[in-house]
């Protein structure tokens, strides 16, 4: 009589890892990683395991947000960014100096890490590589769990492909869409009223 033995199980991958854009940063997430992650169209910034900034070629930076619409003068952010180590210590100097208020720095930072984020975390055909650093970026600045970079990162992928499902749209550029304007200068003051 022949035996025939059933082959071992497959390993199977748990499903949570699975659904995870970057395994690696998930892992630095659950060390509670300090450092930086850089990755083909992009890199993250870690502290503790949480995201603190993220750049991108291919994503507008916390300088362009704030100075585009007028939230801050062009000059004021080039005379903090000559006096800083980076766009995150020029954004906190510009804070505490009072030039800039505290609710749109947050706003615009949280967009820029966003933007950022969707393109770092974009499939890629070379291995992300991270280097720890042993002093995390304290500041006024907030952090986000990786698990909500990702989650945002995926919101827009779908909505980008309800839209428009090619998936060359998923990590072409921002173009920018209306012409860059001057500086206007302070606000016209409202006429008296007769």
């Amino acid at each position: 009589m022949t035996m025939v033995r059933t082959p071992p199980p497959l390993p199977v991958r748990d499903k949570a890892a699975a659904r995870a854009l970057s395994p690696m940063l998930n892992r630095l997430a659950e060390e509670r990683a300090t450092g930086v992650l850089v990755r083909e169209h992009g890199s993250l910034h870690l502290a503790e395991g949480r995201v603190v900034h993220a750049e991108s070629p291919l994503a507008p930076g916390l300088d362009v947000l704030l100075t585009a619409h007028g939230t801050l003068a062009t000059a004021a952010w080039q005379r903090a960014a000559a006096a800083a180590e980076g766009p995150l210590r020029a954004a906190e100097l510009l804070l505490e100096s009072g030039l800039l208020p505290a609710g749109a720095l947050e706003l615009c930072h949280l967009d820029a890490l966003y933007d950022a984020g969707y393109f770092a975390l974009a499939p890629s055909s070379t291995p992300g590589r991270f280097h720890y650093d042993g002093a995390p970026r304290t500041g006024p600045l907030p952090s986000v769990p990786v698990v909500a970079l990702e989650r945002e990162t995926l919101r827009r992928r779908l909505q980008l492909h309800r839209l428009w499902p090619d998936p060359a749209a998923d990590t072409a550029p921002l173009i920018r869409a209306d012409p860059l304007l001057p500086d206007p200068g302070p606000a016209p003051s409202a006429p008296a009223r007769p």
